[in-house]
């Protein structure tokens, strides 16, 4: 559970030095993990919304295939959507690296790509819970990530000829 916290510190002070070279040394494993607690997490006003409309409704569905239900249609959708877009952010960024000649490779994109979705993913979850957001602010997270890969594509050195 440390190195979860550990990573939830550093991937918010990004994108400083130090913390990109401490999340470079987190697994990958680790980081698919983490990046499933931060979705659960930015699923939670979804969530309760489906369970107040559910109460709310003159269908009540039991709790246990509610969760299922939740979990298949919204939760897995979320996954792959934010797992996809990650991998052609960090596409994108291998591209911008071959450019500017750095030595780094897609592994290592992608993972700091997933790191840096979670300032945008809390602060997601934050306002979700008082005032519904419209696409504007899924733009704002994905300038927000590149401009973060962009500074730490130029934090590595450059390849030697």
């Amino acid at each position: 559970m440390k190195v979860f916290w550990n990573a939830l510190i550093q991937s918010l002070k990004l994108p400083q030095q130090q913390a990109v070279f401490t999340l470079n040394r987190i697994g990958m494993d680790i980081t698919v993990i983490y990046l499933f607690f931060l979705l659960a997490l930015a699923s939670l006003p979804a969530l309760l919304e489906q369970i107040i409309m559910n109460q709310v409704s003159s269908v009540h569905v039991n709790s246990f295939f509610f969760l299922i239900y939740f979990f298949i249609f919204y939760y897995l959708i979320l996954v792959l959507i934010v797992f996809s877009a990650l991998s052609v952010i960090a596409y994108i960024g291998s591209g911008i690296t071959k450019m500017v000649n750095r030595k780094l490779h897609f592994s290592l994109l992608w993972k700091m790509s997933a790191f840096s979705i979670t300032l945008p993913l809390l602060l997601f979850t934050v306002i979700s819970f008082f005032y519904p957001l419209s696409y504007a602010f899924l733009a704002f997270a994905i300038i927000y990530i590149f401009f973060i890969l962009l500074k730490i594509i130029f934090i590595y050195p450059k390849r030697r000829n």
